[in-house]
């Protein structure tokens, strides 16, 4: 039979089955003991930061817009003050894309270390409902007992004032959510004024504050271990040199219970499941890198907490990737970080090219569809057309409408001129009045340009619709010609 360090690579079955699922397919719920330690504090205060950070961009402002909005019902988003409109959406492509990316590439090299110290789940989940529930039920043992415990006054006081106080930070984190989606200004609205006048938006905000209540009351780790890709990605973006929360089974392979005896042989790991115990997910970390980990380092500390009673060196499990616990050797550059980093880089450059050129107005211009050409009084021809100018710009814009052909007319409808307000679209019609003997065609191309403060800013190709070429100036005059010739050819036969 095979021992310590062999034993651990051959016994592989605990791949055979997940945490959270028991051999009946059942759910398992999960108590994790308190976690406490140097890391755990420092996950803390990057998570206070993190909340303050969270709760107070939607009411920053940069010229009147907010920093950040995605208002994805009508179509407005606005980033780091600026509008961002649909014809736009490439650019938010682009973004998503480098965004996935740069995960890709963050993962390769460093893991899940994101899910365990920045992702809201994880922050809101382990650093605020958690830490109510230990302070109202207590640590892990507590709260087992209650859950067996039968419903007396106690059992019914400290659960109703768990629900009370989830709901309620459920509410609020409903509010700051929506207030990225419609801007914290309508959010006031909803709060302040009669109900009558946002039954839309209170019904909204019910709704976000009971899907928050079941994902941190009830579903928990599910979100991670079922609901989120990025847990899927890891299987396939990990390697051997990915730095991730790692047990060194050199150093704690074979395991044995402590004693204060020499143990001859034996590892440093002394079996004492405290890693397993602090866990949110239930998982072993001694079996290796796992679905269900989000390098939350609670194992860390609890080990390093054990290692200090029984005297010996920290970093049994620690941050470290299997090429280092292997060879002793550190983190070296492989060619699949060259490749994401390359990849990245160019992105990023594209994306900062489009964002540095990226026009302050786009228009629209198209022939109105069902709409011929007319005659005006004068013998010139006339074409319908719809106009569509949005101004990106928090600056009113008098656009005008130019055609560099001679004696061409641009004659607007219903609007004076073309002033576009800031960070708003201009939805208007004009004429083109064009000469008849400045076309060639039945269907011609034309250029509209358009200027703003006498300097040109945009212009869009259209069509014209003049009438059959026999009728138009120029070829009458082609035609003339001919009839004149042949007339001269027939005389002199």
């Amino acid at each position: 039979m095979s021992t310590g360090i062999e034993a651990y690579y051959e016994d592989e079955s605990f791949r055979d089955s997940v945490s959270h699922i028991d051999k009946e397919g059942k759910r398992v719920f999960f108590f994790p003991k308190r976690p406490s330690g140097k890391l755990y504090k420092w996950r803390t205060m990057l998570s206070i930061a993190f909340i303050l950070v969270l709760f107070t961009i939607p009411l920053l402002k940069i010229d009147g817009n907010p920093l950040f909005l995605f208002n994805v019902i009508q179509r407005k988003f606005i980033l780091f003050g600026v509008r961002f409109w649909p014809q736009d959406f490439f650019l938010f492509v682009l973004g998503m894309l480098i965004f996935i990316i740069f995960i890709a590439l963050f993962t390769v090299v460093f893991g899940r270390v994101f899910c365990g110290w920045v992702c809201p789940q994880t922050i809101f989940m382990e650093m605020v409902f958690r830490k109510i529930e230990y302070a109202i039920e207590g640590d892990s043992a507590q709260q087992k007992a209650l859950k067996k415990m039968p419903w007396n006054g106690e059992k019914i006081r400290k659960k109703g004032f768990k629900i009370a106080i989830f709901y309620l930070l459920s509410f609020l984190i409903a509010n700051v959510f929506l207030s990225y989606i419609i801007g914290v200004d309508e959010l006031y609205k909803i709060v302040t004024e009669p109900l009558s006048q946002h039954i839309g938006g209170f019904i909204s905000i019910l709704i976000f504050s009971g899907v928050f209540y079941f994902i941190f009351a009830w579903f928990r780790e599910q979100a991670c271990l079922v609901v989120c890709p990025y847990g899927r990605m890891q299987g396939v973006l990990l390697d051997n040199h990915s730095i991730v929360v790692a047990y060194d089974h050199k150093r704690g392979e074979p395991r044995k219970k402590y004693s204060k005896e020499a143990n001859t042989g034996a590892g440093d790991c002394i079996d004492c499941h405290e890693c397993v115990r602090v866990c949110p997910t239930g998982i072993d970390i001694r079996h290796g890198t796992q679905l269900e980990c989000t390098n939350c380092t609670a194992c860390i500390d609890a080990c390093d907490h054990i290692m200090e009673k029984v005297e010996r060196p920290k970093g049994l499990v620690r941050y470290a990737s299997e090429y280092t616990i292997q060879t002793g050797k550190k983190l070296r550059v492989t060619s699949r970080m060259l490749a994401y980093s390359g990849i990245l880089v160019a992105l990023v450059g594209l994306e900062s090219f489009l964002l540095v050129t990226r026009s302050d107005v786009d228009a629209t211009i198209m022939r109105t569809r069902g709409v011929l050409f007319n005659r005006e009084a004068d013998g010139r021809i006339n074409n319908l057309y719809n106009i569509k100018i949005i101004n990106k710009t928090n600056t009113d814009l008098d656009v005008e409408l130019r055609v560099p052909i001679d004696g061409a007319e641009v004659r607007t409808i219903g609007i004076h001129g073309l002033m576009v307000k800031g960070d708003s679209l201009l939805d208007g019609e004009f004429f083109l009045i064009l000469p008849e003997g400045s076309v060639d065609h039945q269907k011609n191309k034309v250029e509209v340009q358009l200027y703003v403060n006498g300097e040109m800013i945009s212009k869009e190709k259209t069509t014209f619709l003049a009438p059959s070429s026999k009728h138009s100036g120029h070829e009458k005059k082609h035609e003339e010609k001919e009839d004149k010739e042949k007339k001269e050819e027939h005389e002199n036969d």
